[in-house]
């Protein structure tokens, strides 16, 4: 790749991130303690278990996979937790991981796109691990939007600058 290909590629990657943690923290904002723990059964996530998750997977798959720091996940802690994390732990926890994950981004060098890691058993180039980290942060942002509309019966406003014909001044979402 070019180093402006390469560039733009991490540098879309972190906004992408940022973009979603985002939604997600105005998500949570509109939830109460009983609705961010809530599961509809033993087999579904409530919408604080989906965050614990991206925590994890952000972390583990990019600050330690393409970083190189310390991989000190605990998968099964995510979706085993039935509450405990309030809505400013779980928010300060995405904020901080998503942050960190764009740090490392940021120092990722056209070269090293292309290198081989090794990420849950899964051997991968580092774009193709960034790739992954972003399309599965943004599926589990659709589920907790879809969740959080459930339970509000609020529309949050992500696109409501498409509901009108004026020009806006909004950039691809």
């Amino acid at each position: 790749m070019s180093d402006a290909l390469d560039r733009e590629f991490l540098e879309i990657s972190a906004k992408k991130l940022r973009q979603l943690a985002s939604r997600i923290e105005t998500c949570l904002q509109k939830l109460d303690a009983q609705q961010i723990w809530m599961r509809g059964g033993e087999q579904e996530n409530a919408v604080g278990n989906l965050v614990l998750h991206l925590c994890g997977n952000v972390r583990q798959w990019i600050v330690a996979g393409v970083g190189e720091a310390p991989d000190r996940r605990d998968r099964d802690g995510e979706f085993n937790a039935r509450g405990g994390a309030s809505k400013e732990v779980l928010i300060a926890g995405l904020r901080s991981v998503v942050e960190d994950a764009c740090g490392t981004l940021a120092r990722v060098s056209g070269e090293r796109l292309l290198q081989r890691i090794v990420v849950q058993h899964y051997d991968a180039s580092v774009m193709e691990a960034i790739y992954h980290v972003v399309e599965h942060f943004s599926g589990h942002t659709g589920q907790i939007i879809f969740a959080t509309k459930a339970l509000t019966s609020e529309d949050l406003g992500f696109y409501s600058h498409l509901r009108t014909t004026a020009p806006h001044s909004q950039t691809t979402p």
